[in-house]
């Protein structure tokens, strides 16, 4: 263990833990922007600097190791100004009357500080840059005038997806982090995106947002509901963004065991489905021949008498060898497990196949 001062207050953390980290698990607050939990630490933002007493100049919370005897300042006045000053200067390049419109106004890291800060504006003197909004695949919108540059989706990029599509390309105020080919600038498709929407779930800020919702809702009206991806049997877990009985947008939720909050293409963004005109909500029943009878609606209960009874026709007319079960890669291994001992036990044939190929 690391024995170390915070503000005063005797901390004991366990070592390779960065003074980030020390401050956090003591219920001290710093703020961070391009800092993320389960990613590599930058120190690109510089919200997080401290004073460290013996060290001269102000460091990065989120990558400085805490060391035995360290004594650490989180919110001096010093402090407290560098803070404002970086947030100038991302405000410098940042158009302040977009949170007007802002998918992620009232739910966006960079407009709390701001808000925080109580700044209002800016004296600095910017060239402006207009990027126009990129929309060169279905799922992501990419507007580059809201980017504060943080890196985390350049990062969780390559950390987690292992794709390395973005990079920070360009230079001074024509910076943006941008899908690259060979050190190009290119559309997401041509660099080798696989849309799974990582960066989008660790954007701090407006700039990269799910397509499908811009301008369709305000992150305060929509309801929070805790669910379990239908995709596979994974079973990552997930957070659905629900506003007037409809699916708006999907996060992944924190889940150690299981997904660590990351989502794939279909779990984050297939669920148009849900709401599709042609989708079964009820099951149906068919009378009449083959091919020439017609379709009614029935309740649960009746149509699976109608599968248990024919099911039992089958097997007493013919013999339990003439059925046969196949089994889904959707489901999960207990429920693959429970179909596969009722074709073995209850109908007694060994005909089971499973769609993993799918």
């Amino acid at each position: 263990m690391v024995n170390l001062t915070i503000n005063g207050h005797k901390v004991s953390v366990p070592e390779d833990t960065t003074i980030l980290e020390a401050a956090r698990q003591n219920g001290i607050q710093i703020p961070t922007l391009c800092y993320h939990p389960r990613l590599n630490p930058l120190g690109h933002c510089r919200m997080c600097v401290v004073e460290v007493a013996g060290v001269e100049k102000p460091v990065a919370s989120c990558e400085t190791p805490a060391l035995e005897g360290m004594e650490v300042f989180t919110d001096t006045p010093a402090i407290r100004e560098v803070r404002r000053g970086m947030l100038e200067l991302m405000i410098a390049a940042h158009p302040v009357n977009g949170c007007y419109t802002c998918d992620r106004s009232g739910n966006c890291e960079f407009q709390n500080f701001v808000y925080e800060q109580g700044i209002t504006g800016t004296d600095l003197s910017t060239d402006t840059y207009c990027f126009p909004v990129v929309q060169d695949n279905p799922f992501i919108a990419r507007d580059y005038e809201k980017c504060i540059l943080c890196g985390r989706c350049v990062q969780v990029c390559r950390e987690v997806q292992g794709r390395a599509v973005l990079d920070l390309v360009h230079n001074g105020f024509s910076t943006k982090a941008a899908p690259v080919l060979n050190g190009e600038e290119v559309s997401a498709k041509e660099a080798g995106c696989v849309f799974c929407g990582q960066c989008v779930q660790v954007c701090p800020v407006g700039a990269l947002v799910e397509k499908n919702r811009r301008y369709q809702d305000r992150e305060w009206e929509m309801k929070k509901v805790k669910s379990v991806c239908p995709y596979c049997g994974v079973g990552c877990n997930l957070d659905l963004y629900v506003k007037d009985n409809k699916i708006v947008k999907v996060m992944g939720r924190e889940h150690p065991e299981v997904n660590q909050g990351w989502l794939c293409v279909k779990g984050r963004f297939g669920y148009d489905y849900l709401h599709h005109d042609g989708r079964l909500t009820t099951p149906l029943i068919r009378e009449g021949e083959k091919g020439k009878g017609i379709f009614r609606e029935a309740t649960w209960e009746e149509a699976l008498q109608v599968v248990a009874d024919n099911l039992a026709r089958i097997k007493d007319t013919y013999d339990p060898e003439a059925l046969a079960v196949i089994t889904s890669a959707k489901c999960t291994n207990e429920e693959n497990y429970l179909i596969q001992k009722f074709a073995r036990a209850v109908i007694g044939t060994n005909n089971v196949d499973h769609c993993a190929r799918l």
